[in-house]
């Protein structure tokens, strides 16, 4: 329902938990209500910015002092140039086991809407890896590629090259809209073709505008091919849709960036999209996390349900930090469906903590509001009411692994990568099979959530040359493959992570191996727990959602959390501050004991941690005797 009338809505965060002032209600055209917000905000106490936003400010739109820095025979670049480098999709690194003088290197992070890999991309980062990087390619938590090991003096080779094919690395880093998630599934039905469609659509509605990247990395000059998403929604007439100005405050008087202007937003915001019922992208997680409702007979679409400030990052020690699963805000027309979500980014660019920046995730503005506050916000910059969340089908958890019948004749595949790492290593040659695949086949690919790929559109006729290539290349048939393993997920960490507090992707394959040989010492041999590790708080593996997660805090040291949900739709609780890496059986086999004893039928592990709490669990494994306890 649009609104005759606006209610004028201030939100200042002052501190990290803190709002100034909010709600202060009105009857006032909508002009007046917009001033009223924005004035309010303007003759707040004058207060010094902090440094990252002055620095975002003088880079002049993402260009300084990153160009002056690239053009040093340095081979790293300066704090601040390194900050502007991440909003064009790169981090600086260096090798934390290497002694002597920091050998920098760049990460490179793709922006890859739905996760999408068209096989011309592929056959590129396959030669550029090798060509520039360290011979290795590794898929996120976020469906994109990250590629690692290159210099300095390679960057502009490697980034234009991408850009030339109509790929892109802006955006993938920064305080700007991330990489836009989607469930992973080609399926061909409605539903899952609008979610695939409205992931791009967000991603074009919220790229940054400035023309600093075409003249960093392409000397200026236009790429020579359109990124492929942008081409595929032009119907959607994303650009005329972003510059629209309803007059409330979404669109600031900047002509180089309408949408975040020079400051950009507070800090990093991640957009997910999927469809009722399928959650194999954590939507929850999400700043803004959109489901596709269509109509049940025609399967033509109706809107979006929406819901608002999901985050994993956390800092240990600081419990004004923490991880948030998202509030259901409500249901959105699809024609408004873009008015709103730049409503959502306008009130969070406005009203976002920039003074505390472990804060300043949308997760703490709606967390402090609340999500009626929030909603009320959100209604004053779009004009309009926003409608009770629909009800859906029951959330679900799949990795949509294996063979499946795509809809329309054709077949996916979906192939475990453990941890995402794409290599070749002894008999395991996982690079060279996906680049075997996409010569043969011409295979175009889907990077999952869960850090694996999925082939697409595959003809049933090749469907056992595509087993037998994979077989030769010794990659493990879906069967062979330990359901922990397929439910667990690691990040990075060391050596190239400056975050890192220890280990994650390089010791997560033993904790796998543990973890089944418990599991089969309790007798619980066919038990799935979703396991998650991180090598630091942050949380990039998605941790604080998971049944079991281990969670970085020194050298050989994990935080312990139980009671995630094993269909992602709530955080799990801290259960041990920390847990040596060698006193991994003995810290989980009293809870394993525990829940054979007190679980109901079917009841999940997350779940029953979830029922039982803290308190409970640790009553019992105090008094708990090593092998006494094994399921029946």
């Amino acid at each position: 329902m649009k609104l005759s009338t606006a209610t004028a809505c201030v939100a200042l965060v002052a501190g990290p938990t803190s709002i100034v002032a909010f709600m202060a209600h009105s009857t006032t055209t909508t002009t007046t209500a917009t001033t009223t917000r924005l004035n309010v905000q303007m003759e707040s106490p004058k207060k010094s910015l902090p440094k990252i936003e002055k620095l975002k400010i003088a880079s002049r739109y993402l260009r300084d002092p990153l160009n002056e820095q690239l053009a040093t025979e340095e081979i790293g670049i300066s704090k601040d140039a390194y900050q502007i480098l991440k909003y064009h999709g790169s981090y600086q690194q260096n090798n934390r086991e290497t002694k002597g003088p920091k050998d920098y290197q760049f990460m490179l992070r793709l922006k890859q809407p739905a996760g999408e890999l068209p096989p011309e991309l592929y056959r590129l980062l396959d030669d550029l890896s090798e060509e520039h990087g360290q011979g290795d390619l590794r898929m996120t938590t976020r469906q994109c590629f990250q590629m690692h090991g290159i210099l300095k003096g390679d960057l502009k080779t490697v980034i234009s090259s991408i850009m030339n094919i109509g790929s892109s690395t802006v955006g993938a880093c920064g305080d700007v809209s991330r990489n836009v998630m989607t469930t992973p599934a080609p399926f061909k039905s409605p539903a899952y073709a609008y979610a695939r469609e409205y992931s791009k659509v967000f991603a074009q509605l919220f790229r940054p505008m400035t023309p600093a990247f075409s003249e960093i990395w392409l000397d200026g000059e236009k790429a020579a091919t359109v990124e492929t998403w942008s081409r595929e929604v032009e119907d959607y007439d994303v650009d005329a849709r972003m510059i629209h100005d309803n007059g409330r405050g979404i669109v600031l008087p900047d002509s180089v960036e309408p949408i975040y202007g020079a400051q950009y937003l507070p800090r990093k915001f991640k957009i997910g999209v999927t469809v009722p019922g399928d959650n194999s992208i954590d939507i929850y997680t999400n700043d803004i996390g959109v489901v596709v409702i269509c109509d049940e007979d025609t399967g033509e679409l109706r809107g979006f349900n929406v819901m608002v400030g999901g985050g994993m990052g956390r800092t240990h020690n600081k419990e004004d930090t923490f991880a948030r699963a998202a509030d259901h805000m409500g249901y959105v027309p699809k024609d408004d469906i873009m008015e709103v979500m730049k409503a959502i980014v306008a009130a969070q660019r406005d009203h976002g903590n920039r003074d505390v920046r472990a804060n300043a995730r949308m997760k703490y503005l709606v967390h402090t509001l609340g999500i009626d506050k929030f909603r009320r916000l959100v209604e004053s910059y779009a004009g309009m009411e926003i409608a009770p969340w629909i009800p859906i089908d029951e959330w679900k958890y799949n990795d949509w692994m294996g063979w499946w019948d795509q809809g329309d004749g054709k077949l996916f595949y979906g192939q475990h990568v453990d941890n995402g790492r794409v290599k070749d290593e002894g008999d395991f040659r996982l690079k060279s099979a996906l680049r075997a695949l996409v010569d043969k086949y011409d295979v175009h690919s889907i990077l999952s959530p869960t850090q694996s790929i999925i082939f697409r559109d595959v003809d049933p006729r090749d469907r056992a040359g595509i087993e037998s290539l994979l077989r030769e290349h010794g990659i493990a048939p879906l069967e062979e493959v330990d359901p922990i393993a397929r439910l667990s997920m690691a990040c990075p960490a060391l050596p190239l992570c400056g975050l890192a507090q220890t280990e994650a992707e390089r010791i997560m394959p033993s904790y796998v191996v543990r973890m089944r040989a418990l599991l089969d010492k309790m007798n619980l041999p066919g038990e799935e727990i979703l396991m998650r590790m991180t090598g630091c708080p942050n949380g990039c593996a998605r941790p604080y959602m998971a049944e079991l997660a281990f969670v970085g805090d020194g050298p050989r040291s994990y935080q312990l959390w139980l009671g995630g949900s094993p269909v992602l739709t709530r955080t799990a609780y801290p259960y041990m501050a920390k847990m040596d890496t060698d006193d991994l059986e003995k810290t989980v086999e009293p809870i394993l004991a525990m829940f054979i004893e007190g679980r109901t039928e079917y009841e999940a592990f997350g779940d029953f941690c979830h029922r039982v709490g803290a308190e409970a669990i640790e009553k019992y494994c105090a008094s708990y005797v090593p092998g006494s306890v094994v399921a029946a």
